[in-house]
């Protein structure tokens, strides 16, 4: 605080970039960035920083399961972690939700490294993969309560190699502020674009198989949630069909103070995604977006979350869409099936006196640890949202036969998509 009242340095030109996209420096062969170790390990930053690892899967009856860790950073005060568990069963519209403040949270454990972590409440094992038919995998224990006890194995598929965007230890990073070397902030993601989960959770005494196949991502904010971002999408499709299909999306757009020219140019949309075919990792994509340009439809790559058909929400006060379309597009990155890839979603989410799909919208102020919200005012002026859908799902896909037989000639791939809109500002 004291060195900003008394700093010497030379004054920054108010309209230099301040926020450098993750997309902004990797060519389009350079997108896929194989995990290290250490992109999984837990930071535990301190400052104002959120870092998240979540797990997300389909059930084999259509149920959405989702288990997180949330280690919550503000200024001096001791970091908040929670483990937060989410169930939707879209058969009897029946949803378990469980958002417990754990106890004596701890990583690494004994005798593991810190991709690892434990609590009273839970327990996160990685085990790495002895070699590339043994993939790496984590195990997952949590008692949430007398109510709700979770018991999974999640493992990676072999195919699917987890990436960033971007090689290299910098590979992922989204950056805020004028000095990339000294940044204000970040936004990091790193990926698993398709495993397999087995196991079971015991709800209300009654053990429920929970087998099927999901995503993984570790995450951090690395400044105050409300300087991150206005908007967020997030899409995940998972199928079974011709041998396993995933498409998966995180869109960012930055709020007005960051963008190309300084304070004022923001609104910048980031996005990141990935194709996975035939149990292939088949494309990542990122793209990014600045305001009042029209990216071109025939672009090499694309990675795109359109609203494309919205209506005013009445109970949230934001234009909430009612149809959103998402597209991938880049080079395959499958040695032996060169050649491009496009792949697109497009979900009818319904209107808000008669949604479709829609699990829950969340006010995220009613659902934020009471000791950050007494003590912290970043939430002054932002009423944020989240928008949570679960439908069955086409996505229209083509790339190289040697992916998929046929793929050339356009394939439609019918699974389950978690699709999420959130609003902050």
């Amino acid at each position: 605080m004291f060195s900003s009242f008394f700093s010497t340095s030379a004054p920054v030109d108010p309209n230099a970039p301040n926020f450098h996209p993750v997309s902004l420096a990797v060519q389009p062969s350079e997108l896929f960035g194989e995990l290290e170790p250490k992109d999984t390990e837990w930071t535990c930053p301190g400052g104002f920083a959120v870092e998240t690892q979540t797990f997300y899967n389909f059930l084999e009856d259509g149920t959405s399961l989702m288990c997180q860790v949330i280690h919550s950073a503000v200024g001096v005060w001791y970091p908040t972690i929670q483990f937060t568990c989410k169930i939707y069963n879209p058969n009897t519209k029946e949803t378990v939700w469980k958002s417990v403040n754990v106890t004596n949270f701890v990583t690494p454990p004994p005798n593991l490294d810190k991709r690892s972590s434990k609590a009273d409440q839970f327990s996160i094992t990685f085990k790495p993969g002895a070699d590339a038919d043994t993939p790496d995998s984590y195990t997952i224990r949590a008692n949430l309560g007398d109510d709700l006890q979770i018991s999974l194995d999640v493992t990676r598929v072999a195919g699917a190699p987890g990436f960033k965007v971007g090689k290299g230890p910098k590979g992922g990073f989204s950056e805020f502020g004028t000095d990339r070397a000294n940044p204000e902030g970040y936004v990091v993601h790193r990926f698993w674009p398709r495993d397999q989960a087995k196991g079971m959770y015991i709800h209300k005494g009654k053990a429920i198989p929970a087998n099927g196949p999901g995503m993984f991502v570790h995450a951090i904010q690395g400044m105050r949630p409300n300087l991150v971002a206005a908007r967020w999408n997030f899409a995940h499709f998972q199928s079974d069909a011709h041998g396993g299909v995933s498409a998966i999306q995180m869109e960012f757009t930055t709020t007005d103070a960051y963008g190309p020219k300084g304070a004022g140019s923001g609104f910048v949309t980031v996005n990141v995604g990935s194709l996975v075919l035939g149990g292939k990792l088949a494309a990542v994509t990122a793209e990014t977006r600045y305001p009042n340009e029209q990216p071109p439809d025939q672009a090499g790559v694309v990675s795109r979350a359109v609203h494309s058909k919205t209506v005013l929400d009445p109970d949230t006060g934001y234009n909430a869409p009612t149809e959103l379309v998402f597209r991938w597009k880049a080079p395959s990155i499958v040695p032996d099936a060169q050649g491009s890839v496009d792949a697109t979603l497009t979900v009818d989410v319904g209107k808000p006196d008669a949604p479709k799909g829609l699990i829950e919208k969340v006010d995220v102020l009613a659902e934020i640890p009471y000791v950050i919200k007494t003590m912290v005012n970043y939430v002054a002026g932002t009423k944020p949202y989240i928008y949570q859908w679960l439908n069955q799902a086409t996505l229209d896909v083509t790339g190289p036969d040697a992916l998929i037989p046929g793929l050339s000639g356009g394939l439609k791939v019918e699974g389950s998509l978690y699709t999420e809109a959130t609003f902050i500002s």
